[in-house]
């Protein structure tokens, strides 16, 4: 039995007296200081973790307001604050052991769109992708670029001064910046914008700290005008953060948010910023090009530029053998193909843009002659996507290429130090090499990318940082980079800011870092803003590398072993792309309906690490645990969960607070086939459960929902005594006190009947052996799950119908456990005894040589997760064994006349069969009809999840963030399809209407070549 875990962090009492003062002052937001909150939010996608004092979360410029003057009270005097956007920054910029403000969970609202004058106006909460979203429909896009954009929000691009992909021809967001509305030190609310001479002049009259900041700021672009132009580097990245160079703009107004953009909210919190927007470009394509080495790439890319493409991206071989295993290849493999006797070990996306088609089509003629002439044809070939859908999908496996290098075995993993280095483009090419050599000379693996038409270059060296001689390494290569960076004129922060390596800014700044200071103390002269960063003032020290806390720290604690075991959860590198802000996305449905990033993939994770280490300091290995109490006795565990479980003394048991953590989880599995590390919750979450309730009792429905395939068969036999108890009001409210609502009831319809009436046998060892090779090749046997058996029979029935019209003979599977329940609820040594059974019953079949195509896709996946070292053999799904037989399809000419067909997918199936979509397109399209797919999250049914009633909340919020809309807006010739039972039963249980299975759909239209006999339901 695992013991009480206390967090070793305490709160000290200067700052819980800050929260009680913030509160007494009217402070409206969220106030969060328990260890899970502060567990989470001591990492980001950096090396480093440092515990914050706690969290605020406001609601509005008010609540940021009573945070700068409660700050501002002596008694507070020692606190810090920083702000914290997405938190995906790779250098530690929103780490502090102060308190941490957050903008992300309330103030996220778009204010104002004016597609007249081509501006929006936003809160710092917004994602970018959700303002682009926005504007989709005035035809308006706000243009910096970046590879987190699903998740990034505005204030963290400020705050970083944020730009990718394309920053040669859009710029970064400074560039784009009109106003910025912030919140000083002080508790003043400004508005930050370009001033003429006049405006200037009235402002730095004022005896105010806002007149104090504007005089110190002018006068400094005044006095080292030439020293900042000599200083500063002429490059597309130039240094963000109190950007000295661009005070004053091209029309001579003063410009403050040269200042505040890259400032990483070292000088003020950011409230709002007024954006300038741009036409969405009307034709785009990519030139996808391969190259049999990284050199002739990054060379090539040089002569792209000459071209004037709108921009180039260069990935390495690492990078790019680590997308062939993602989720995103499957959907642009064709633009990538493998060469005959020529492996690519490196490619070029080249981007053209254009105002119509037959611009656009000149531009990529030129290009590709180029490409085909002279000196410049050194590639082994190239494709062109032109289609938005696919020129989407590639940028989408070039943005998720940071998170991609993370995705490896072991614990030497590629890390964030020197990752956005940038040099004049036209030093690149001698710039990688001496830092390949470098790296190379270190003995380290290593990926690289980067936005090479401006001289970015993307790089994680592999380490393992639970060694001490690879922390070493870390100051060794800094160093070694910071001076090949100056070498070639180049910066170390070309994109992703400095944070802790913050450091080095003296150096780079030279006798201009005072002014920086100066600049610093004007806005913040108590150093209480993300202090360490950038610029303090005088007789302050900077952060240092070597001196924050690394994440190594405490995964040293863990060890190797125990790390590998949990499936992941500590080698989340917090790359963040389970904070996906888009509801119709599958990841992450409960941080979508919570806001919450404790209910994340990356909290889950960073609870579950802190969780482990807690056990590792006490010396407890929890697979040795989960064995022990396996093996003890029933009762005498149960009286000890009694006893735990009323004792007081553990109520603060840290266990508790992974627990909540983890009841939120759907088990969908979508972390598992989206996240790039490919942190699987389901998997940790139900080994953590095991022990858990091997300490606590469970919840009265737990033991009920991990019974309910075996007493399925019992309860349908008193089917009208079930239906009575979930249709009435009483009944419903018994199953609510043993926490379980929303059960669906049982039709009249019984598939052992109805497969008796029809002929259909079970399939057994020796009947199927029985056959000859040739019947067996024109058998299938049909692995029903008990949920589809028995609560939606007609998919099954559907399913044999089809089989036959295809000239098959049908089998179903003996009854079985998959166990998917057992193993959600943490029921880890049951769920191995009955996969092992079911598992030998399958294998069994499969080896005579005969297809298994389960129903539900969910737990059908199981059968290649959950049971992943016991079963062999390969449980298609539908679409699969229909894609295999499409020779034996054939529509009736009539019966999809008029009608739409329509596809909402399961979410496990959608992330983690990822060709499975594409699969039904192809199935349909074999029968004349296009089908598309309805673009939408979880139903947040997922299978016993939405039938708890602590999570039928979540449940109907998720339903109505996707679901809902597509149901509504289905009209009578549209044909809406579910793949998954779970999805077909929310929209029974919400919207009152019955989605067919798609082989209800199929059986419907396929042209009959035998009577089948009706279904008998009296």
């Amino acid at each position: 039995m695992i013991p009480r875990l206390r967090p070793n962090g305490s709160i000290p009492l200067p700052a819980v007296g800050f929260f009680q003062r913030l509160v007494e002052a009217g402070f409206d937001g969220d106030i969060e200081t328990g260890a899970a909150s502060r567990t989470v939010f001591s990492t980001d996608n950096s090396i480093y973790q440092i515990e914050p004092t706690g969290i605020l979360f406001p609601r509005g410029v008010e609540d940021l307001q009573i945070t700068a003057a409660v700050l501002s009270e002596p008694a507070f005097r020692g606190i810090t604050v920083a702000p914290r956007g997405g938190g995906t920054g790779t250098n530690g910029q929103s780490l502090t052991s102060g308190i941490v403000v957050d903008c992300s969970r309330h103030m996220n609202s778009i204010l104002e769109i004016d597609p007249i004058r081509r501006i929006a106006r936003v809160q710092a909460g917004v994602v970018k992708d959700q303002l682009n979203q926005a504007l989709k429909p005035y035809g308006l896009f706000f243009a910096p670029e970046l590879s987190t954009s699903n998740r990034a929000t505005i204030g963290g691009m400020v705050s970083t001064d944020a730009c990718g992909q394309g920053s040669c021809l859009y710029g970064k967001t400074s560039n784009h910046v009109l106003g910025l509305r912030i919140v000083l030190a002080d508790g003043t609310d400004w508005w930050s914008r370009p001033l003429d001479e006049a405006a200037l002049e009235e402002i730095v009259a004022r005896e105010d700290r806002v007149g104090e900041i504007h005089r110190t700021v002018e006068r400094i672009a005044r006095e080292k005008r030439d020293r900042i132009t000599e200083v500063f580097p002429k490059l597309n990245r130039y240094m963000t953060g109190y950007d000295l160079a661009h005070i004053r703009r091209s029309d001579g107004r003063f410009d403050l948010n040269a200042i505040l953009c890259g400032s990483e909210g070292t000088l003020a919190m950011i409230v709002e910023a007024e954006l300038n927007l741009l036409p969405i470009p009307a034709h785009a394509a990519l030139i996808n090009i391969r190259y049999g080495d990284f050199n002739t790439a990054l060379e090539d890319a040089r002569t792209l530029v000459a071209l004037q493409v709108a921009s180039v991206e260069t990935v390495d071989e690492k990078v790019l053998g680590l997308a062939r295993g993602d989720i995103v290849w499957t959907g642009i493999t064709r633009f990538f193909p493998d060469d005959a006797g020529r492996t690519t070990n490196g490619i070029n996306i080249a981007e053209v843009l254009a105002d119509d088609e037959a611009e656009l089509e000149r531009k990529l003629a030129e290009v590709t002659a180029a490409l085909a002439t002279g000196a410049n044809a050194r590639h082994l070939g190239y494709t062109i996507a032109r289609d938005h859908a696919d020129v989407e999908a590639i940028w989408s496996m070039r943005k998720r290429a940071v998170g991609l290098l993370g995705n490896v075995d072991g614990p030497v993993r590629p890390v964030a130090f020197v990752e956005d280095t940038a040099v004049p483009p036209e030093n690149l090419a001698a710039y990688i090499r001496e830092f390949r050599a470098l790296l190379d000379g270190a003995g380290l693996s290593y990926g690289m990318f980067g936005h090479v038409d401006a001289g970015v270059l993307h790089v994680r060296p592999a380490l393992d940082l639970t060694r001490n001689d690879h922390v070493r390494l870390v100051r060794e290569i800094s160093d070694a980079v910071v001076a090949l960076t100056r070498r070639h004129g180049g910066v170390l922060w070309g994109e992703h800011g400095k944070g802790v390596r913050s450091e080095y800014v003296p150096e780079f700044f030279g006798d201009l870092y005072p002014s920086l200071q100066e600049i610093k103390r004007a806005f913040d002269p108590e150093n209480r803003l993300n202090s360490g960063k950038i610029a303090t003032p005088s007789g302050q020290a900077l952060l240092k590398i070597d001196e924050v806390p690394l994440r190594g720290d405490i995964d040293r604690i863990i060890g190797n072993e125990i790390r590998a075991a949990f499936d992941n959860a500590a080698y989340c590198n917090g790359n963040g792309a389970c904070f996906d802000f888009d509801e119709a996305s599958p990841m992450c449905p409960s941080y979508k309906a919570t806001r919450d990033r404790r209910f994340s993939p990356k909290g889950r994770a960073a609870l579950m690490r802190e969780w482990l280490r807690l056990l590792a300091e006490k010396g407890i290995d929890p697979r040795q645990e989960a064995k022990r109490l396996r093996q003890s006795v029933p009762f005498a565990r149960f009286a000890r969960r009694v006893f735990n479980s009323l004792n007081p003394q553990n109520r603060d048991d840290f266990s508790h607070e992974v627990r909540a953590s983890m009841d939120t989880c759907l088990a969908c599995k979508a972390c598992a086939g989206q996240c790039p590390v490919k942190v699987s919750v389901p998997a940790f979450r139900s080994k953590f459960l095991e022990l858990y309730y091997g300490r606590y009792l469970r919840p009265l429905k737990d033991p009920l929902v991990a019974a309910i395939e075996t007493t399925l068969p019992l309860v349908h036999r008193i089917r009208p005594a079930y239906n009575l108890v979930v249709g009435t009001r009483a009944g419903r409210m018994m199953m609510r006190v043993a926490g379980l609502t929303s059960l669906p009831r049982l039709p009249r319809i019984s598939l052992a009947k109805e497969a008796a009436r029809l002929g259909v046998p079970l399939a057994t060892l020796p009947q199927i052996e029985a056959l000859s090779p040739r019947e067996r090749e024109q058998s299938v046997i049909f692995v029903a799950d008990a949920f589809t058996a028995y609560f939606d029979p007609e998919v099954a029935l559907a399913a044999i119908g089809l089989a036959r019209k295809m000239g098959l003979s049908p089998f179903l599977a003996a009854s079985h456990v998959n166990g998917k329940a057992l193993h959600v609820h943490g029921y880890l040594g049951r769920f191995e005894a009955a996969a092992g059974r079911t598992a030998r019953y399958l294998q069994r079949l499969d080896d005579a040589g005969v297809a298994l195509v389960g129903l539900d896709p969910s737990m059908t996946l199981a059968f290649r997760s959950e049971y992943k070292g016991v079963l062999k053999a390969t449980i298609l799904l539908p679409q699969e064994w229909l894609v295999a037989n499409l020779g034996r399809l054939a529509a009736s000419p009539s019966a999809a006349k008029g009608k739409s067909f329509r596809l909402m997918a399961h979410c496990t199936e959608r992330t983690n069969a990822p060709a499975s979509v594409a699969q039904w397109k192809q199935v349909f399209a074999s029968l004349g009809i296009d089908l598309q797919a309805a673009q939408t999250g979880c139903c947040g049914m997922a299978g016993t999840f939405g039938h708890e009633a602590r999570n039928r909340p979540i449940s109907e919020r998720l339903y109505a963030m996707s679901w809902k809309r597509e149901i509504d807006a289905a009209g009578d010739t549209d044909s809406l399809m579910a793949t998954g039972y779970s999805c077909r039963s929310q929209v029974k249980e919400i919207d009152n209407k019955r989605l067919p299975h798609p082989f209800e759909v199929i059986d419907k239209i396929i042209s009959e070549t035998a009577d089948i006999p009706q279904p008998d339901v009296a």
